[in-house]
């Protein structure tokens, strides 16, 4: 669980930017954890075996998902580029909680890798386990979750110089550009064969 939710994406990013403002970090944390928690064990459960019994599902969660990584990857090249649309400083103009809310539950949600990620490939490890030894897979994913969302959510204060710079900013959106063009050919590039 813990290598495919460490890789650099928009819901950790956006984690990272609201540890790093210091603005309602805590529903941040618990709603992304909750998620991701909630997505496996609809993986362990038997979605994730309903799905491979279908591949062509596959193949369309596979098409949006490279469609939805690609539009994150254009909002991250353009941040990059257009240095002005970054906002790394705590003294901006504080977002609101419902709008933090909507944020996370659509990185969480509207973004078919999630999907591929928790529910297909951590749900079909899961769903492979010995019945009585499920619900500890479950728990052990929740928890790795869990604990990265805290790590990463309030550990971004102690990187608050590093990202006081632009420039830090203009290098974390440009390696998030780059991985989410990267994830979005892997995704599509089945379609293509």
């Amino acid at each position: 669980m813990l290598s495919l939710i460490v890789a650099i994406g928009a819901q950790n990013t956006f984690v990272l930017r609201q540890g790093l403002r210091r603005e309602h970090v805590g529903v941040v944390v618990f709603l992304c954890a909750f998620l991701d928690g909630a997505l496996v064990v609809l993986g362990v459960s038997g979605v994730a075996k309903a799905l491979g019994d279908h591949p062509q599902w596959l193949n369309v969660i596979g098409a949006l998902g490279a469609l939805v990584l690609l539009c994150y990857g254009f909002l991250a090249a353009r941040r990059a580029l257009f240095p002005h649309h970054l906002q790394a400083a705590t003294d901006g103009t504080p977002v609101s909680l419902k709008r933090v809310l909507l944020q996370v539950l659509s990185l969480s949600l509207l973004n078919p890798h999630v999907y591929l990620d928790t529910v297909i490939l951590v749900g079909a490890v899961g769903a492979q386990q010995p019945a009585d030894a499920r619900v500890w897979f479950v728990v052990g994913a929740a928890l790795a979750s869990a604990l990265w969302f805290v790590a990463l959510g309030y550990g971004a204060r102690l990187l608050q110089p590093l990202f006081a710079r632009p420039v830090a900013w203009r290098i974390l959106d440009s390696v998030t550009a780059t991985m989410m063009f990267v994830l979005a050919y892997y995704l599509a590039a089945p379609l293509f064969r």
